[in-house]
């Protein structure tokens, strides 16, 4: 689905639903276990459920990402942004070019530790979530590697369950293992998989969100005055990038639950269907013959990156909220940033999920 009024229909439409046992082929053996797509398919997290099975697991976690549960953790990301800005400009100023890589060094680690410090991941354990995570979105490995990978992210969660089992403490985990341990609202693979959810989704997508709007405002340095001069707020240009170009194109998958019709094309009982937010965020027949320019002053900044309906995204204020906080300090800070090579030169993201790039080398003045 590729079109604004495909996508929109698909995510309201009561026929359509998440759960594999509606894909036919999967259920009849044509899918293989080494597909690099696997396990996003026959995972047990909310993304993956539906109706009263998808509201018990969303229940267990909604109350972490409230407006008040987000706003109680600006300080703690204000701070984290300062510390990674000065380890840009110590970066920066040892750099025999000046150039630095802020995808490594502000894009990548800001949402990996909010969303650490969120779970309780200890700090021996976050550089061990990193690689895999990233990975996990890689859809140019071989299907060996993507098993393994999985499989090292599952042991890493495993040995984050068993230590907060031991010693409890204040974060989202330990509540998600009070459910399984003490309510038994969660089975033991409903919480790794969960785990796998939160984690690598609030990681990733965050981190891509930021390096796309340093491009996105550098690359239109009109559009980066208005904000710098207060004439357009910085919440209206994060909007803009969330459609322009959002974190994440595709997220497998939804299945036809019978035969039925999808703006105007037919579809059998049984199909999976790859919702394109990315596309859907630039139809022309919906935002008008603009959709592809970048402009933040635009009356109709809606857009479909956090999904729509019973599956919006839980962490889209706390992705907000990072952003609103990392921007604004980051050109307040270093005015002049620039991206130091041509958009061509940059390596896009091995992933059709994820929408970013490997790197983003800067020259901040």
């Amino acid at each position: 689905m590729t079109t604004h009024e495909a996508v929109t229909q698909a995510l309201a439409d009561p026929r359509i639903q998440k759960n594999k046992k509606y894909w036919t082929a999967f259920n009849n053996g044509e899918i293989p276990a080494d597909w690099p797509l696997i396990s996003w398919i026959i995972n047990e997290n909310m993304l993956s459920r539906d109706g009263e099975d998808h509201s018990r697991l969303r229940r267990l976690v909604s109350k972490a990402f409230t407006p008040r549960r987000v706003e109680l953790l600006r300080g703690s990301v204000v701070a984290i942004v300062e510390s990674l800005l000065d380890d840009l400009e110590r970066a920066a100023e040892a750099s025999e070019d000046g150039v630095v890589d802020l995808r490594a060094i502000v894009s990548q680690p800001l949402p990996l530790t909010v969303i650490s410090d969120l779970f309780g991941v200890d700090e021996e354990t976050r550089p061990k979530l990193h690689g895999p995570v990233g990975v996990f979105f890689d859809q140019s490995i071989t299907p060996e590697q993507a098993m393994a990978t999985f499989f090292e992210l599952w042991g890493v969660l495993t040995e984050l369950v068993a230590a907060k089992r031991a010693e409890p403490g204040d974060d989202l985990t330990t509540a998600l293992i009070a459910a399984r341990d003490e309510e038994d609202k969660l089975t033991e693979d409903e919480l790794i998989w969960n785990l796998v959810l939160f984690i690598s989704a609030g990681y990733e997508t965050t981190m891509n969100l930021i390096s796309n709007a340093v491009r996105a405002l550098t690359h239109h340095r009109d559009q980066l005055e208005l904000v710098m001069e207060g004439k357009v707020e910085w919440s209206k240009a994060i909007e803009e990038v969330l459609r322009w170009d959002p974190p994440g194109q595709y997220v497998p998958m939804r299945y036809t639950t019978e035969d039925m019709e999808l703006a105007g094309v037919p579809i059998p009982k049984g199909e999976p269907l790859l919702l394109g937010y990315g596309s859907a965020s630039r139809d022309e027949a919906h935002y008008g013959p603009t959709a592809e320019e970048f402009d933040i002053t635009r009356e109709d900044s809606s857009h479909l990156a956090f999904s729509h309906g019973r599956h919006y995204c839980l962490g889209a204020s706390l992705a907000r909220m990072e952003m609103n906080e990392v921007l604004p300090r980051l050109f307040e800070r270093f005015p002049k940033l620039e991206v130091a090579v041509a958009d061509e030169e940059l390596v896009p993201a091995p992933s059709i999920i994820s929408n970013g790039v490997e790197a983003l080398p800067v020259r901040l003045r």
